[in-house]
């Protein structure tokens, strides 16, 4: 995944930590706007999010954060 989008996932689930708590949920959508005007990018999250670890459709900001900041 590119370092930019690494990062952009990385701003969101602190803010959503800091907002809303450590036990915050959120989906791969968290990291776009309402329209999709990047389809190849919401398709490397979705990649990453879906083929590369399994996760389900909510999972906690802090183990997003976890696996991003792991390099994984």
């Amino acid at each position: 995944m590119r370092q930019s989008l690494r990062d952009k996932i990385i701003a969101v689930c602190d803010r959503k930590i800091a907002q809303k708590g450590p036990n915050v949920g959120l989906s791969f959508y968290a990291f776009f706007a309402n329209r999709n005007d990047d389809p190849a990018l919401l398709m490397e999250v979705a990649t990453w999010w879906i083929e590369t670890h399994r996760l389900d459709h909510f999972e906690k900001a802090t183990k997003i954060r976890g696996l991003v900041l792991a390099g994984m």
